[in-house]
């Protein structure tokens, strides 16, 4: 009883100290009570690298678009300034046959590079969130309908996997395609020769905007648009030439190192064949592709890092602050 009545008193006195005491207090702002928000999120997401180009943003972003799912624990520290934690599972795609089939005048390098891949990003993120709309003294009395910035830090787990080729198998008879991770494979050249493999945790700066709306007192909704610039140009496994092919570990490794010789696009089938053919004129497109030293880039060799775009909805709910004064009439 002595203790429950001890802390009784604590509560009962830290509320009236922050009541107001005489008429000009009446009139001050009440103090921001800060408070806690859950949320989960649903959405796309878009892959920007060496088989989607950055220069061509707009068919990067809705040629390839994969799905995106999060969740997220968010405080509010001030009416404007918040924190979030986040943890966001995004696929990405890409695919040179795909983005340049029907453009071979400004994408014929890529088209007959044609490699693909898809990657599962598993990404914690920790941003600061900017509102520029600012929220009442507590949750009750939040912005109705806010707009808000964001920029954090994120760290990235991946592992670019692609179809082996149509009629490649572990033994004669076996035809089927399959889906094989790639950084294992060393596909130009990583494991040999003192170049490390490269790795499959990198770091991402997330930054975006988007606009929350209150639904009821404990119900939000927001929409979101964010950019990870990363820092790994290998989310699509491709980045540097081609390799030697004597030095690596395995006809797999070899065969998802140079797709530039498969007549049949690998990811989702197509006549790669007929297309050459006619683009480059000639009835033999594979022997002047091996000869031709316009089609020996593999990666763009560290120019701009990999990056990815998510767009995404998001449902929270809004935590009850720990401890509510009544006000004292």
């Amino acid at each position: 009883m002595k203790n429950n009545l001890l802390i009784t008193s604590v509560i009962a006195a830290a509320c009236l100290a922050l009541q107001p005491v005489d008429g000009q207090a009446q009139n001050r702002r009440n103090p921001f009570v800060p408070y806690s928000e859950v949320g989960i999120g649903l959405g796309t997401s878009s892959y920007y690298g060496d088989l989607s180009g950055y220069a061509k943003p707009i068919k990067a972003t809705f040629s390839m678009m994969r799905w995106s799912a999060g969740a997220m624990y968010t405080r509010h520290f001030t009416p404007r300034l918040a924190a979030r934690a986040s943890f966001t599972w995004a696929r990405i795609a890409g695919d040179d046959y795909k983005f340049n089939k029907n453009d071979l005048n400004s994408g014929i390098v890529q088209y007959v590079r044609n490699l693909h891949f898809r990657n599962d990003l598993k990404e914690f993120a920790l941003t600061g969130i900017y509102q520029f709309v600012p929220d009442g003294r507590n949750p009750n009395f939040r912005a109705k309908l806010t707009p808000y910035l964001f920029l954090g830090l994120a760290a990235v787990a991946h592992s670019p996997e692609a179809r082996t080729p149509v009629g490649f198998g572990t033994t004669p008879d076996d035809t089927e395609q399959r889906w094989v991770k790639l950084q294992p494979l060393g596909t130009e050249g990583q494991g040999q020769n003192g170049v490390k493999p490269y790795s499959l945790v990198t770091l991402a700066i997330p930054v975006g905007f988007g606009v929350r709306y209150k639904l009821n007192d404990r119900f939000n909704v927001a929409g979101e648009i964010g950019f990870r610039y990363t820092t790994t140009d290998y989310l699509d496994d491709a980045g540097g030439p081609y390799p030697d092919p004597t030095i690596l570990k395995d006809d797999l490794a070899r065969v998802m190192a140079d797709r530039r010789q498969e007549a049949v696009a690998a990811r989702k089938g197509g006549d790669r064949l007929g297309q050459l053919q006619n683009y480059l004129n000639t009835n033999d497109p594979f022997s002047l592709i091996v000869n031709d030293q316009n089609y020996t880039t593999r990666g763009a060799d560290g120019r701009l890092n990999d990056g990815y775009l998510i767009v995404n909805f998001q449902i929270s709910y809004v935590l009850e602050p720990r401890i509510k004064c009544p006000p004292i009439k």
